[in-house]
């Protein structure tokens, strides 16, 4: 093996990296997919004007991944999350997105994305430690599916 210098990367070295497996996975996707890529990002401020909840999401191809969904403690059982999420599911169908994917862990919010029509994948026990990783999927495609407030 020849001696490599592994190092800690830059912002933008990081993103070159990004970029290079962009153009690679580009390359095997269709035509129409290639170039769909866009961050959905979105937040809630209350009447100070302070950030309270934001969804962190990204249009990939036919789907969008739901990275980040937080309500501050103090703001949750409002509705906030609910209005995100929807808003997040609303563009992604306007997008003609087949599904959203999204992880949460135990100690989070399972049921939330429970009620709200996802289904669970899969569940990796023990990550973190004394706690489960779940992974969600929605269809939009189907009817169940659908928001019936189209």
């Amino acid at each position: 093996m020849s001696n490599t210098n592994i190092t800690v990367s830059t912002a933008e070295e990081s993103a070159y990296v990004r970029q290079q497996l962009s153009a690679y996975n580009a390359a095997h996707v269709g035509e129409a997919l290639k170039d769909r890529f866009e961050e959905l990002h979105f937040h809630i401020r209350n009447e100070s004007g302070q950030i309270v909840a934001g969804v962190l999401s990204t249009l990939c191809w036919n789907w969008v991944e739901l990275d980040i969904l937080w309500v501050d403690a103090q703001e949750r059982h409002k509705g906030y999350g609910t209005q995100l999420l929807q808003e997040v599911e609303r563009l992604a169908r306007e997008k003609n997105c087949d599904f959203i994917m999204l992880n949460t862990f135990s100690y989070q919010a399972p049921e939330f994305y429970r009620r709200h029509g996802y289904e669970l994948v899969t569940v990796i026990d023990n990550a973190p430690t004394g706690h489960q990783h779940y992974y969600f999927k929605k269809d939009l495609t189907a009817s169940e599916g659908a928001d019936s407030s189209r």
